[in-house]
């Protein structure tokens, strides 16, 4: 026996098989992972920076953010000195208005991703819609040409009107045929099924 062969048997517990090795679960969920990071709703985030980005691009925060900056000037400099907190040249407030702008400027830009890919999805949605009124309006074209090449083989009236008119006309011709030729033997016939003999007659 190979002495690799002897390493490895030693190295293998007695009365180990495989159903004393721990094994995965598939009928079971995983445990959850522990995350460092805190965890937070996409959707709920989006749309609370949305309402802030809304807020920021109206007259009303520039006219409550001028209000706060006159005040905490004025505060700053006719104040009593010991009620100040911000001296010339306010160090704090240029500290907060930079803060407030490295905030915005993120909350800005994920509001506008999130129009981005609202508008996305509308030109997509738009885009079926053309696709599906295109081919039904194509469907409706080669509907109406096949019925208008069927129509073409079916009577209309004004074809109607002046086959009874033709008709008429050759009822009249014959009427004044028959009053020439036989216009002493009585009642002339309009129809040649009125009298069985001029039907015959005319057969022959």
């Amino acid at each position: 026996m190979s002495p690799e062969r002897e390493s490895t048997r030693d190295r293998t517990p007695v009365g180990a098989t495989a159903t004393t090795r721990p094994r995965v679960r598939l009928d079971q969920p995983r445990p959850p992972r522990r995350r460092l990071l805190p965890e937070w709703d996409p959707e709920a985030f989006g749309r609370l920076s949305e309402r802030i980005a809304r807020f920021l691009g109206t007259g009303r925060f520039i006219v409550w953010m001028t209000v706060v900056i006159i005040v905490w000037v004025l505060w700053n400099v006719f104040a009593p000195h010991d009620l100040r907190f911000d001296n010339y040249p306010f160090i704090f407030l240029t500290l907060m208005l930079s803060l407030q702008a490295s905030y915005a400027a993120p909350l800005i830009l994920l509001a506008q991703n999130r129009q981005d890919d609202r508008d996305r999805v509308n030109l997509e949605q738009d885009r079926k819609q053309n696709e599906r009124s295109i081919a039904d309006t194509e469907y409706l074209t080669r509907e109406i040409a096949a019925l208008r090449m069927n129509l073409g083989e079916v009577a209309t009236r004004d074809w109607i009107r002046s086959e009874l008119q033709d008709m008429l006309k050759e009822l009249d011709d014959r009427r004044d045929g028959h009053r020439e030729h036989g216009g002493g033997h009585g009642a002339h016939v309009v129809f040649p099924a009125d009298h069985p003999r001029g039907r015959d007659a005319d057969d022959r």
